[in-house]
């Protein structure tokens, strides 16, 4: 990742724009980092000579085969990914997503996986611009506050231990889901919203450290940093893979509207283009892809799953942090209108 301000483009939905119109969104909006959940052939021709930089990912699914068979992962990246290069801007794999803390036969083979990609790479020549990941949600924690607190679980050792190490051999930063979204919403009696939005706030001191946070993602990045530290790895880069609020949820999702998801995509979008680094990180840039480029109608789960979204599905703004939409508001709105006078026009 070369810049400090990325994008998710989840695609699970039945009606979001075409992979060339959602290049000309990114590029009105002059963003230049993706991460896409599996390999699109679709999105990668699109992309072609477009200069974003893109993530892929090796689905869940195969990590498997991919652990005890090297060569499925070299046939996987000739087949997926080779063909587009080097018109395409691929500059990471990610190896799953948040694998650890869920099915433990896939946890343990979520190391083998990664090198075999990784080996696989190195057989093409590719190791030096494109970089072997995966992403971890919270799930990898026993504690995260305060952030001097940083702990990875004990159960996950066996998996994390070996996955660190490799990644400290090879340079590849270590990748979380940070969302305050979550911990606000499971804990909205103490929890500061305004700590969680980037919002002004009296925000915390760290005990043991002396620092001051003023806003939890930096917090939750500091936390890692760490956990990371306590392992002997003080030099790892931690880059943050999906973070977001979400714009409408069920009655139980507290916080899930307009207002805080704007304000903090808005703040997001700010405080990463500072380039800047976190409290405990000061020369390390904070670096972050915002979760999600379009709210994706066909996701389970309860409603703020379906509502991450930048963009609504036709390709206008949820809400105005600065972005441009492939169509306004207020065109949207009167296309809505006109439909629903058609249907009872037709119903009649």
């Amino acid at each position: 990742m070369t810049g400090t301000y990325g994008i998710n483009y989840g695609k699970i939905s039945d009606n979001i724009p075409a992979p060339e119109d959602v290049l000309r969104l990114l590029r009105m909006n002059k963003i230049k980092n993706i991460r896409i959940y599996d390999a699109d052939s679709r999105v990668l021709r699109a992309f072609s000579g477009s200069g974003i930089e893109i993530s892929v990912c090796l689905p869940n699914e195969l990590l498997k085969d991919v652990s005890l068979n090297g060569s499925i992962a070299l046939e996987w990246i000739q087949v997926n990914l080779q063909p587009y290069l080097p018109g395409t801007s691929i500059r990471g794999i990610a190896v799953g997503n948040e694998i650890l803390g869920g099915d433990t036969s896939i946890s343990e083979a979520l190391v083998p996986a990664v090198r075999s990609v990784y080996r696989a790479l190195r057989r093409l020549g590719l190791t030096n611009t494109i970089e072997v990941s995966t992403p971890h949600s919270e799930a990898i924690f026993s504690s995260t506050y305060p952030p001097s607190n940083g702990t990875f679980k004990e159960s996950m050792m066996p998996y994390l231990g070996p996955l660190l190490r490799f990644f400290n051999r090879v340079g590849s930063p270590l990748y979380i889901n940070a969302y305050p979204f979550l911990a606000y919403k499971f804990d909205p009696s103490h929890i500061d919203i305004n700590y969680a939005l980037f919002q002004p706030n009296k925000g915390i001191v760290d005990p043991k450290t002396k620092l001051h946070y003023d806003n939890m993602f930096d917090a939750m990045v500091d936390a890692t940093y760490v956990a990371l530290e306590k392992l002997g790895y003080t030099k790892m880069q931690v880059i943050v893979s999906e973070t977001g609020w979400a714009s409408k949820g069920d009655d139980n999702e507290a916080g899930a509207d307009p207002k805080n998801a704007r304000t903090y995509n808005f703040n997001l979008h700010k405080r990463l283009m500072k380039k800047k680094g976190t409290p405990y990180r000061p020369k390390m840039m904070a670096k972050g892809y915002v979760f999600a480029l379009f709210n994706e109608n066909l996701k389970p789960g309860p409603t703020s799953e379906r509502n991450f979204g930048l963009f609504k599905a036709d390709g206008s703004i949820a809400y105005d942090i600065g972005f441009k939409g492939l169509v306004s508001s207020a065109s949207s709105k009167v296309c809505l209108q006109l439909f629903l006078m058609y249907s009872v026009f037709k119903i009649y």
